[in-house]
């Protein structure tokens, strides 16, 4: 009774800390593109840049300061209470700008959220009570006047406060760096991102001291400690060199979409597979930190996703062969390690189950949640070929496995001369208009909520599924 009552109280905090965690990367995931602008801006046109022009050079400037803490109030705001509540997170989030001297990252992601939540209050609180002819007029001057005010708050109290906060953070950061303990904290970050705290970490966390660091310096090593293809890519090819059965087979695939891709969850369960792996995984994300310390490297701007392609993008003038030496040790220790892990331990040609550690990294990824999975059946049944018009693959974020499965199946009916729409998406943003949604099991009721009137089918591997083939030979058909 009481393993089983510490078993529920341990999910229950990894459910709220994954909640909180989506949060978090949730305001920044969708803006990566202009941080990306940024970065790159940044590592062209500044004195010790590529190509250095003063004038250009300008806009790196209002960028960091204005632009991307605005996009982050803004998608945070649209998180909770839509357009409304993404006008008002940006209307709010210019005070803790303007009430700090430093980029307001931090303070954009708790002003923006807020905001909207007091917003969408307001409006639950007057639904059904404005007489006709005066909607306009209400909605208009309530978002006006709260939106002012919290503003005023957020310029007197939580700009100066999370000031407070990152100096502190960024002190903690340099104190780690002077010492050389940085690499230790791989320790943490490694186990961290099996449970799915990766986007969280690296976004909702190390993103906002980077960049702040990046325009003090010209660079970041916070950019690479979570994005590091290495550790996952040792692994993957010790898996390739050294593996059994359908562990092995599969391991040169996801070889490709995790360095190349950057998709970094395709290597989740082939450490679940065999949970020592993730000493293998430690064990190359501190090699490879201690590496970047040493060549004192760092990126420009983030590094999303997590592909070598973005590393090199990144890397500041001069600083590409610290970068790629940080990769390389990383992916050769974590090879190693892995790859005596894996010749000693005890395996058989059915061992490790790539399916079972999937499901089991599905379970996790959604915090052990919808446990009871409706059928397909439950929403709409299967629609006539000529009713389907757009297809929607959907995902947690809506940006790695989602896009994978998107790519495969628009691959399938183009072939099939089958012209229809394939897109990939959130699951909490599937569009009104899908006629078919593709979800993982995990995820269907949650799909189902968010449009009923499609027709909704649940598969276990976005990359190879028998549903593929048979939904193609149907709309061919």
């Amino acid at each position: 009774m009481s393993n089983e009552t510490n078993t529920n109280a341990s999910k229950g905090i990894r459910v709220m800390v994954q909640k909180l965690g989506r949060l978090l990367s949730g305001m920044v995931m969708p803006n990566i593109g202009a941080f990306i602008a940024w970065g790159l801006i940044t590592a062209l046109f500044i004195p010790t840049g590529w190509f250095p022009n003063e004038n250009l050079g300008a806009l790196v400037g209002p960028m960091i300061t204005y632009l991307l803490p605005l996009l982050i109030g803004y998608t945070g705001g649209q998180m909770i209470h839509g357009k409304r509540g993404a006008v008002i997170g940006a209307v709010a989030t210019v005070g803790v700008i303007v009430g700090a001297d430093i980029p307001m990252f931090l303070g954009a992601m708790i002003i923006g959220p807020i905001a909207a939540w007091v917003l969408k209050q307001f409006d639950k609180l007057v639904d059904g009570k404005i007489k006709s002819g005066f909607e306009m007029l209400v909605n208009n001057f309530s978002l006006g006047i709260i939106g002012g005010a919290l503003t005023l708050v957020a310029y007197t109290g939580i700009g100066p406060l999370v000031q407070g906060i990152t100096k502190a953070l960024s002190a903690g950061v340099d104190v780690l760096v002077n010492a050389n303990l940085l690499p230790l904290v791989n320790i943490i970050i490694e186990p961290a991102k099996v449970l799915f705290l990766n986007n969280a970490i690296n976004h909702g966390i190390f993103s906002p001291i980077a960049t702040e660091e990046s325009a003090r310096i010209g660079q970041s090593v916070l950019y690479m400690l979570e994005s590091n293809p290495g550790p996952g890519l040792g692994i993957l090819l010790a898996y390739w060199f050294f593996g059994r059965g359908s562990a092995k087979s599969s391991a040169p695939g996801a070889v490709v979409i995790h360095f190349l891709g950057g998709i970094h969850e395709i290597y989740f369960p082939y450490i679940l597979m065999k949970p020592v792996l993730i000493l293998a995984a430690i064990a190359g994300g501190v090699a490879g930190t201690f590496t970047f310390q040493i060549f004192g490297a760092g990126l420009v701007g983030p590094a999303s996703p997590g592909s070598i392609v973005a590393f090199i993008a990144m890397a500041p003038k001069g600083g590409l062969i610290s970068v790629l030496a940080g990769v390389l040790v990383a992916t050769i220790v974590s090879f190693v390690v892995a790859a005596l892990l894996l010749k000693t331990g005890k395996q058989t040609e059915e061992e490790p189950n790539l399916e079972e550690a999937s499901a089991k990294m599905k379970e996790m990824k959604t915090g052990g949640m919808n446990d009871q999975v409706a059928p397909a059946s439950a929403a709409v049944a299967n629609l006539d070929k000529e009713n389907v018009n757009k297809i929607v693959f959907a995902c947690d974020a809506g940006m790695g496995s989602s896009a994978m499965g998107a790519s495969v199946l628009r691959k399938k009916l183009q072939q099939a001369g089958v012209d229809i729409t394939v897109v990939n998406s959130a699951v909490s943003e599937i569009p009104d208009d899908a006629d078919i949604v593709i979800t993982q099991k995990t995820l269907t009721e949650r799909a189902i909520a968010k449009n009923p009137n499609a027709e909704h089918i649940s598969i276990d591997n976005f990359l190879k599924s028998p549903r593929y083939d048979e939904l193609v030979e149907r709309l061919k058909d």
